[in-house]
């Protein structure tokens, strides 16, 4: 990519790249300073009282252990809330072992003879810790917050995963589409972040210091420190400015914002290509022929997220695979007939969750145990069950969920004999590309995803018919639907549209292509005469 077409890419990312910059200091600032609220009293605490030392910092430490992806999922099960909340908990609570530790540290750094002194001239135990401790022990303890903060930046990424913003979104969106350009838009700029939060949290230290005696009053130093004490104020305000003024409703009045708020569908997507597709088809389709508006919580974690997110009231709508919902979600056994599959999905999701499955789409994307093509004219690999035999030489690529779904790779081990060699977790984006490259040797492709033949690979015929039925259609909350009732119809503008040769063609123009989903969406509604 040459300079000038970088620059026009980022030009026109400008607005967003703010509003997620804007974002990420908002979920690092205020994770830090409620780490900080917690961390410096809790170090008093235990530096005061010795026989909390031991079990606080243990808890502490444990959790600081829990992977990051972990710990925002546990908390998203906990709160039955995606967005901001989880993921503001998250930092938090990985902010305050710097914290806690270095206020511990500094607190017991200061030298005896200095306390000794302070006794001496008659200060209370409180005002020795107040007006000595505190004072000799602040670089230590603004040295954790530092840390914190910067640690704070880099785990703040990973909170897109369950739609709280930030530059992760760029990231998220990289991955999904394998597009370099989006995973350095958002990685570079909170690198770059890293450093200014640095920086500002080094500038007040700076300034905490106490003025020496030749430092004379106007000189630049004099000046500057006022300055550098507001720095890290003056980042979280300017997120705030960013935040606020980049939205989308930013510029309408509070009456306005109110009044439209009560008109907006929440529509989320998965983390791979054709949910992106499929979620801006539904997104363009509305605000077209409605006057609802719509917010995008596009590229959450998986099924479950989506799924609970639905059901909780956070999202409105999203595009679902009838074998996902029977299998996964109602954990009921495979059937292969789609009308009754779809039937009993229906029926229990209307009864449980009060959600609708609507008319599919018409394409039927189920999985497809893929090779190489050279592998499967040298083996004589045509079906799946041909595969058996060598599978314990094989190593299989499959995404996380496939690993462990009933209709994955459990029930394919069940149905087939299958025990390959070797078994590694890929994200959807480079499954491809390392079967291709030989990094393994079989993958659970998707059959309208236009990489099988880019990549020149062989789906296998599933020829003891394992896998259910895995027509998409979109799913939404029973209220949203009664509160607008014309949605039902714009929706089933869509049924029957999109078969598998159609699906196949508009995921390969993003993946193999490089158009943005959006715009691959937006040219299909118009070649159909819907927008």
């Amino acid at each position: 990519m040459g300079l000038e077409s970088l620059t026009t890419y980022i030009v026109n990312r400008l607005p967003e790249l703010w509003l997620r910059t804007g974002e990420h200091i908002i979920l690092t600032g205020f994770s830090t300073g409620t780490a900080i609220l917690i961390g410096i009293p809790l170090g008093i605490i235990i530096f005061r009282n010795a026989w909390l030392r031991a079990p606080v910092m243990a808890v502490i430490g444990i959790l600081q252990t829990i992977p990051s992806l972990a710990m925002l999922v546990f908390l998203l099960a906990l709160l039955q809330k995606i967005g901001a909340l989880p993921a503001l908990i998250a930092l938090t609570v990985y902010a305050l072992l710097p914290i806690v530790r270095n206020t511990l540290t500094g607190l017991q750094g200061v030298s005896p003879q200095v306390i000794e002194a302070a006794t001496g001239i008659g200060m209370t135990k409180y005002q020795r810790l107040k007006l000595v401790r505190i004072p000799l022990a602040a670089p230590v303890i603004i040295a954790g917050i530092r840390t914190a903060a910067v640690v704070g930046v880099g785990i703040a990424t990973l909170s897109a995963f369950i739609g709280a913003g930030g530059l992760g979104q760029f990231i998220n969106r990289g991955l999904a589409l394998y597009d370099i350009k989006l995973i350095l838009l958002g990685a570079v700029p909170a690198a770059l972040l890293a450093l200014i939060v640095d920086f500002s949290i080094g500038a007040f230290e700076w300034g905490f210091r106490p003025e020496r005696k030749k430092d004379k009053k106007g000189s630049v130093k004099t000046i500057i420190r006022p300055l550098a004490l507001i720095m890290p104020l003056l980042l979280i305000m300017t997120a705030g400015i960013l935040s606020h003024f980049t939205r989308p409703l930013s510029g309408l009045q509070t009456e306005a914002v109110s009044k439209i708020s009560t008109r907006t569908i929440r529509i989320a997507t998965k983390n791979f290509t054709e949910q992106l597709i499929l979620g801006e088809i539904m997104a363009q389709l509305i605000e077209a022929r409605t006057d609802l508006f719509v917010e995008r919580y596009f590229n959450l974690g998986g099924t479950m997220i989506c799924h609970n997110a639905l059901v909780h009231g956070e999202i409105d709508l999203y595009a679902e695979y009838i074998g996902t919902g029977l299998t996964v979600i109602l954990k009921h056994p495979v059937i292969s007939d789609p009308e009754e599959a779809l039937s009993q999905v229906r029926e229990a999701y209307k009864k449980r969750f009060n959600a609708l499955w609507l008319k599919p789409f018409g394409f039927n994307n189920t999985y497809a145990i893929t090779v190489r093509t050279a592998d499967a004219k040298s083996y004589g690999w045509t079906r799946i069950s041909d595969i058996q035999k060598a599978a314990p030489g094989l190593r299989a690529g499959f995404t996380s969920e496939f690993a462990e779904r009933p209709d994955g790779y459990p029930g394919l081990r069940q149905i087939y004999g299958l025990r390959f060699g070797e078994i590694r977790d890929l994200d959807p984006a480079i499954m491809y590309e390392a079967v291709s490259k030989g990094e393994v040797d079989v993958i659970c492709a998707f059959v309208t995803d236009g990489r099988i033949a880019a990549y020149n690979l062989k789906s296998l015929e599933d020829d003891r018919q394992f896998f259910p039925p895995y027509h998409a259609a979109p799913v939404i909350r029973c209220e949203i639907l009664e509160e607008h009732q014309k949605l039902g119809d714009v929706l089933a503008l869509l049924e029957g549209l999109l078969d598998n040769a159609t699906m196949l063609s508009l995921n390969f123009k993003v993946d193999g292509k490089g158009y943005s989903p959006a715009q691959v969406a937006g040219a299909f509604l118009k070649s159909q005469g819907l927008l």
